[in-house]
Protein backbone atom coordinates (compact mmCIF):
# COMPACT_ATOMS: atom_id res chain seq x y z
CA UNK A 1 0.00 0.00 0.00
CA UNK A 2 1.60 3.28 -1.13
CA UNK A 3 2.18 5.79 1.66
CA UNK A 4 0.02 8.89 1.87
CA UNK A 5 0.21 11.94 4.10
CA UNK A 6 -2.27 10.84 6.77
CA UNK A 7 -2.22 7.08 6.29
CA UNK A 8 -2.81 4.68 9.16
CA UNK A 9 -2.15 0.99 9.51
CA UNK A 10 -2.57 -2.09 11.62
CA UNK A 11 -0.15 -4.99 11.97
CA UNK A 12 -1.32 -6.63 8.75
CA UNK A 13 -1.01 -3.61 6.46
CA UNK A 14 1.49 -1.03 5.20
CA UNK A 15 4.33 -0.26 7.63
CA UNK A 16 2.58 -2.31 10.31
CA UNK A 17 3.13 -5.49 8.31
CA UNK A 18 6.88 -4.89 8.44
CA UNK A 19 6.67 -5.03 12.25
CA UNK A 20 4.99 -8.41 11.94
CA UNK A 21 7.69 -9.53 9.51
CA UNK A 22 10.39 -8.58 12.03
CA UNK A 23 8.56 -10.47 14.77
CA UNK A 24 8.33 -13.50 12.47
CA UNK A 25 12.10 -13.32 12.03
CA UNK A 26 12.59 -13.23 15.80
CA UNK A 27 10.25 -16.19 16.13
CA UNK A 28 12.29 -18.16 13.58
CA UNK A 29 15.55 -17.36 15.37
CA UNK A 30 13.98 -18.45 18.68
CA UNK A 31 13.11 -21.94 17.41
CA UNK A 32 15.11 -25.13 17.17
CA UNK A 33 17.44 -27.07 19.43
CA UNK A 34 20.04 -24.28 19.32
CA UNK A 35 18.06 -21.03 19.09
CA UNK A 36 19.94 -17.77 18.59
CA UNK A 37 17.30 -15.70 20.39
CA UNK A 38 14.92 -16.24 23.28
CA UNK A 39 11.74 -14.35 22.44
CA UNK A 40 8.81 -16.48 23.62
CA UNK A 41 6.21 -13.91 22.60
CA UNK A 42 7.17 -13.34 18.95
CA UNK A 43 5.61 -16.57 17.67
CA UNK A 44 2.17 -16.20 19.32
CA UNK A 45 2.00 -12.52 18.36
CA UNK A 46 2.62 -13.31 14.70
CA UNK A 47 0.02 -16.07 14.76
CA UNK A 48 -2.46 -13.68 16.35
CA UNK A 49 -1.92 -11.13 13.56
CA UNK A 50 -2.77 -13.93 11.17
CA UNK A 51 -0.73 -13.17 8.04
CA UNK A 52 -0.58 -16.64 6.54
CA UNK A 53 2.77 -16.13 4.83
CA UNK A 54 4.56 -15.33 8.07
CA UNK A 55 2.97 -18.20 9.97
CA UNK A 56 4.01 -20.64 7.25
CA UNK A 57 7.48 -19.11 7.21
CA UNK A 58 7.89 -19.73 10.95
CA UNK A 59 6.63 -23.30 10.56
CA UNK A 60 8.95 -23.99 7.61
CA UNK A 61 6.07 -24.69 5.23
CA UNK A 62 7.36 -22.14 2.71
CA UNK A 63 10.85 -20.76 1.96
CA UNK A 64 13.40 -19.51 2.53
CA UNK A 65 15.56 -21.94 0.61
CA UNK A 66 19.32 -22.13 0.46
CA UNK A 67 19.76 -20.63 -3.00
CA UNK A 68 19.73 -16.98 -1.89
CA UNK A 69 22.84 -15.85 0.04
CA UNK A 70 20.79 -13.41 2.14
CA UNK A 71 17.23 -14.72 2.21
CA UNK A 72 17.88 -18.22 3.53
CA UNK A 73 16.95 -19.40 6.99
CA UNK A 74 20.45 -19.36 8.48
CA UNK A 75 21.39 -15.88 7.28
CA UNK A 76 17.96 -14.47 8.12
CA UNK A 77 18.29 -15.85 11.65
CA UNK A 78 21.76 -14.35 11.99
CA UNK A 79 20.62 -10.96 10.68
CA UNK A 80 17.73 -10.62 13.13
CA UNK A 81 19.95 -11.91 15.94
CA UNK A 82 22.54 -9.19 15.30
CA UNK A 83 19.84 -6.53 15.21
CA UNK A 84 17.91 -7.77 18.24
CA UNK A 85 20.96 -8.29 20.44
CA UNK A 86 22.27 -4.82 19.57
CA UNK A 87 19.17 -3.09 20.93
CA UNK A 88 18.83 -5.55 23.84
CA UNK A 89 22.41 -4.85 24.88
CA UNK A 90 21.89 -1.12 24.48
CA UNK A 91 18.99 -1.06 26.90
CA UNK A 92 20.67 -3.35 29.41
CA UNK A 93 23.86 -1.28 29.38
CA UNK A 94 21.92 1.99 29.68
CA UNK A 95 19.82 0.81 32.61
CA UNK A 96 22.86 -0.88 34.12
CA UNK A 97 24.46 2.56 34.29
CA UNK A 98 21.51 3.94 36.22
CA UNK A 99 19.03 5.13 33.59
CA UNK A 100 15.51 4.24 34.68
CA UNK A 101 13.29 5.35 31.81
CA UNK A 102 13.32 3.94 28.29
CA UNK A 103 11.34 4.95 25.22
CA UNK A 104 10.75 2.61 22.29
CA UNK A 105 9.72 4.68 19.28
CA UNK A 106 7.40 2.90 16.82
CA UNK A 107 7.34 -0.10 19.13
CA UNK A 108 5.31 -2.41 16.87
CA UNK A 109 5.57 -5.98 18.15
CA UNK A 110 8.68 -5.26 20.24
CA UNK A 111 8.59 -7.50 23.34
CA UNK A 112 11.46 -6.04 25.35
CA UNK A 113 9.14 -4.71 28.06
CA UNK A 114 8.16 -8.36 28.65
CA UNK A 115 11.38 -10.32 28.18
CA UNK A 116 14.38 -8.24 29.29
CA UNK A 117 15.67 -8.27 32.86
CA UNK A 118 15.03 -4.59 33.60
CA UNK A 119 16.36 -3.20 36.88
CA UNK A 120 13.76 -2.46 39.53
CA UNK A 121 12.10 0.90 39.04
CA UNK A 122 12.55 1.03 35.26
CA UNK A 123 9.69 2.54 33.26
CA UNK A 124 9.42 1.51 29.60
CA UNK A 125 7.33 3.72 27.32
CA UNK A 126 6.09 2.27 24.03
CA UNK A 127 4.90 4.66 21.32
CA UNK A 128 2.97 3.52 18.26
CA UNK A 129 -0.33 3.79 16.39
CA UNK A 130 -3.36 3.17 18.65
CA UNK A 131 -4.42 0.01 16.77
CA UNK A 132 -0.93 -1.45 17.11
CA UNK A 133 -0.65 -0.68 20.83
CA UNK A 134 -4.13 -2.03 21.54
CA UNK A 135 -3.56 -5.28 19.63
CA UNK A 136 -0.27 -6.11 21.29
CA UNK A 137 -1.47 -5.20 24.78
CA UNK A 138 -4.63 -7.30 24.49
CA UNK A 139 -2.88 -10.25 22.86
CA UNK A 140 -0.07 -10.47 25.40
CA UNK A 141 -2.50 -10.10 28.28
CA UNK A 142 -4.51 -12.98 26.83
CA UNK A 143 -1.35 -15.06 26.72
CA UNK A 144 -0.66 -14.36 30.38
CA UNK A 145 2.44 -12.29 29.63
CA UNK A 146 3.57 -9.95 32.39
CA UNK A 147 5.86 -6.97 31.78
CA UNK A 148 9.25 -7.16 33.47
CA UNK A 149 9.30 -3.38 33.88
CA UNK A 150 6.65 -0.76 34.45
CA UNK A 151 5.21 -0.57 30.92
CA UNK A 152 3.40 2.58 29.84
CA UNK A 153 1.88 2.82 26.40
CA UNK A 154 1.53 5.98 24.35
CA UNK A 155 -1.00 5.32 21.61
CA UNK A 156 -0.28 8.05 19.09
CA UNK A 157 1.05 8.54 15.58
CA UNK A 158 4.61 9.87 15.51
CA UNK A 159 3.37 12.55 13.08
CA UNK A 160 1.20 13.97 15.88
CA UNK A 161 2.22 15.63 19.15
CA UNK A 162 3.74 12.53 20.70
CA UNK A 163 6.05 14.48 23.06
CA UNK A 164 3.01 15.94 24.83
CA UNK A 165 1.37 12.52 24.98
CA UNK A 166 4.60 11.00 26.34
CA UNK A 167 4.84 13.60 29.10
CA UNK A 168 1.14 13.10 29.89
CA UNK A 169 1.91 9.38 30.36
CA UNK A 170 4.41 10.26 33.09
CA UNK A 171 7.68 10.78 31.19
CA UNK A 172 10.14 12.83 33.25
CA UNK A 173 12.07 15.32 31.11
CA UNK A 174 14.46 15.92 34.01
CA UNK A 175 15.72 12.34 34.05
CA UNK A 176 18.07 10.69 31.51
CA UNK A 177 16.41 8.43 28.98
CA UNK A 178 17.41 5.47 26.82
CA UNK A 179 15.75 5.90 23.41
CA UNK A 180 15.49 3.38 20.57
CA UNK A 181 14.50 4.00 16.97
CA UNK A 182 14.78 0.48 15.57
CA UNK A 183 13.87 -0.19 11.94
CA UNK A 184 12.18 3.20 11.73
CA UNK A 185 14.20 5.79 9.82
CA UNK A 186 13.74 4.51 6.22
CA UNK A 187 9.97 4.79 6.69
CA UNK A 188 10.20 8.51 7.53
CA UNK A 189 10.45 11.33 4.98
CA UNK A 190 13.58 13.45 5.52
CA UNK A 191 11.74 16.28 7.27
CA UNK A 192 9.91 13.81 9.53
CA UNK A 193 13.21 12.22 10.55
CA UNK A 194 14.62 15.61 11.52
CA UNK A 195 11.44 16.40 13.43
CA UNK A 196 11.67 13.10 15.28
CA UNK A 197 15.22 13.85 16.39
CA UNK A 198 14.26 17.46 17.21
CA UNK A 199 11.75 16.07 19.68
CA UNK A 200 14.15 13.49 21.12
CA UNK A 201 16.78 16.17 21.67
CA UNK A 202 14.26 18.53 23.29
CA UNK A 203 13.06 15.81 25.68
CA UNK A 204 16.49 14.46 26.65
CA UNK A 205 18.19 15.33 29.92
CA UNK A 206 21.99 15.07 30.22
CA UNK A 207 23.03 11.43 30.45
CA UNK A 208 20.48 10.30 27.88
CA UNK A 209 21.34 7.77 25.20
CA UNK A 210 19.87 6.70 21.87
CA UNK A 211 20.31 3.68 19.60
CA UNK A 212 19.33 3.35 15.96
CA UNK A 213 20.63 1.95 12.71
CA UNK A 214 23.43 3.78 10.91
CA UNK A 215 22.15 4.37 7.39
CA UNK A 216 23.11 6.84 4.69
CA UNK A 217 20.01 6.75 2.52
CA UNK A 218 21.53 9.32 0.18
CA UNK A 219 23.87 6.65 -1.17
CA UNK A 220 21.33 3.86 -1.51
CA UNK A 221 20.58 3.08 -5.17
CA UNK A 222 17.14 4.33 -6.18
CA UNK A 223 15.98 0.81 -7.04
CA UNK A 224 17.39 -0.82 -3.88
CA UNK A 225 14.02 -1.30 -2.20
CA UNK A 226 12.47 -2.62 -5.39
CA UNK A 227 15.22 -5.19 -5.85
CA UNK A 228 14.94 -6.33 -2.25
CA UNK A 229 11.16 -6.56 -2.66
CA UNK A 230 11.54 -8.77 -5.73
CA UNK A 231 13.90 -11.10 -3.88
CA UNK A 232 11.63 -11.19 -0.82
CA UNK A 233 8.76 -12.37 -2.97
CA UNK A 234 10.63 -15.63 -3.51
CA UNK A 235 9.89 -16.50 0.11
CA UNK A 236 6.27 -15.42 -0.13
CA UNK A 237 6.46 -11.85 1.18
CA UNK A 238 3.84 -9.45 -0.15
CA UNK A 239 5.40 -6.35 1.41
CA UNK A 240 6.44 -3.82 -1.22
CA UNK A 241 9.30 -1.94 0.39
CA UNK A 242 9.55 0.34 -2.64
CA UNK A 243 6.18 1.81 -1.62
CA UNK A 244 7.21 2.27 2.00
CA UNK A 245 10.83 3.48 2.01
CA UNK A 246 11.88 7.10 1.65
CA UNK A 247 15.36 7.51 0.16
CA UNK A 248 17.27 10.50 -1.20
CA UNK A 249 18.69 13.61 0.43
CA UNK A 250 18.50 13.79 4.20
CA UNK A 251 20.67 14.15 7.27
CA UNK A 252 22.05 10.93 8.66
CA UNK A 253 21.31 10.23 12.31
CA UNK A 254 25.04 10.52 13.01
CA UNK A 255 25.26 13.95 11.40
CA UNK A 256 22.18 15.24 13.16
CA UNK A 257 23.09 14.01 16.63
CA UNK A 258 26.72 15.12 16.37
CA UNK A 259 25.52 18.56 15.35
CA UNK A 260 23.37 18.73 18.47
CA UNK A 261 26.13 17.85 20.91
CA UNK A 262 25.71 14.07 21.23
CA UNK A 263 28.74 11.76 21.21
CA UNK A 264 28.19 9.23 18.45
CA UNK A 265 29.64 5.74 18.17
CA UNK A 266 29.15 3.63 15.05
CA UNK A 267 29.75 -0.09 14.58
CA UNK A 268 29.64 -1.39 11.03
CA UNK A 269 27.37 -4.24 10.09
CA UNK A 270 30.42 -6.41 9.51
CA UNK A 271 31.78 -5.62 12.98
CA UNK A 272 28.44 -6.48 14.58
CA UNK A 273 28.25 -9.79 12.73
CA UNK A 274 31.81 -10.66 13.69
CA UNK A 275 31.13 -9.88 17.36
CA UNK A 276 28.59 -12.72 17.38
CA UNK A 277 30.72 -15.14 15.41
CA UNK A 278 28.79 -14.63 12.16
CA UNK A 279 30.11 -13.79 8.72
CA UNK A 280 28.40 -11.04 6.77
CA UNK A 281 27.14 -12.48 3.46
CA UNK A 282 29.03 -11.28 0.40
CA UNK A 283 25.98 -9.82 -1.28
CA UNK A 284 24.85 -6.32 -2.20
CA UNK A 285 21.66 -6.73 -0.19
CA UNK A 286 23.43 -7.81 3.00
CA UNK A 287 24.34 -4.27 4.05
CA UNK A 288 22.00 -1.34 3.64
CA UNK A 289 23.80 0.93 1.19
CA UNK A 290 27.22 -0.66 1.79
CA UNK A 291 28.20 1.59 4.71
CA UNK A 292 25.51 0.49 7.10
CA UNK A 293 25.77 -0.41 10.75
CA UNK A 294 24.41 0.44 14.17
CA UNK A 295 24.69 3.69 16.07
CA UNK A 296 24.58 4.74 19.69
CA UNK A 297 24.90 8.28 20.96
CA UNK A 298 25.27 9.85 24.40
CA UNK A 299 24.35 13.30 25.67
CA UNK A 300 26.81 14.55 28.28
Amino acid sequence: MTRTENDTWDLASSVGATATAVAASRAMASRGPDPLLADPWADPLVRAVGIDTFVKLIDGEIGPGDDDPVLNRRTMNEQITVRTRFFDDFFMQATGSGIRQAVILASGLDTRAYRLAWPAGTVVYEIDQPAVIDFKTRTLAGLGAEPTAQRRTVAIDLRDDWPAALVAAGFDTGQPTAWSAEGLLPYLPPEAQDRLFDNVVALSAPGSRIATEHLDLRNVPSDWAQRLTERSRRIGSNINLAELFYTGERNTAAEYLTGHGWRVNIRTTEQCYSAHGFELPNDEMAAFGGDSGYLTADLD
